[in-house]
């Protein structure tokens, strides 16, 4: 079964490339994106993926904003946050609703940490 996953990010060419990275992975379905933390939680909520992967700022909802939302409607669904910022963050993410914070420095951290979330399934 295709392992579905949300992307919500604001800046284009990251958006592009982050989808185009995990497209690529077996197994996964990039199922939508969104360009704003309130976007993100609408498309959650309509598309009901297995994954999200949520940039820290983004206009109108942050990153720990939407996850906060997400959490409370979908309380089961794997949320990464994916930012430049991950070294200011500490644990108190969590209590966001996010299983983990990947630096967007370090790219080959995004999709290690998809596959630890949600696993890989053949197509």
């Amino acid at each position: 079964m295709t392992k579905r996953i949300l992307i919500a990010d604001d800046h284009e060419p990251v958006l592009r490339r982050v989808r185009a990275m995990l497209e690529s992975h077996p197994g996964w379905e990039v199922c939508g994106n969104a360009v704003n933390g309130r976007e993100a939680v609408g498309k959650a909520v309509q598309l009901k993926p297995d994954l999200i992967v949520l940039d820290f700022a983004m206009p109108e909802w942050n990153g720990l904003k939407a996850a906060e939302e997400i959490s409370k409607v979908l309380p089961r669904v794997k949320i990464a946050l994916h930012t430049i910022y991950g070294s200011q963050l500490g644990p108190e993410v969590k209590k966001h609703g996010i299983c983990r914070v990947v630096e967007k420095a370090k790219a080959d951290a995004l999709v290690s940490t998809v596959d630890e979330l949600i696993g890989t399934t053949a197509v």
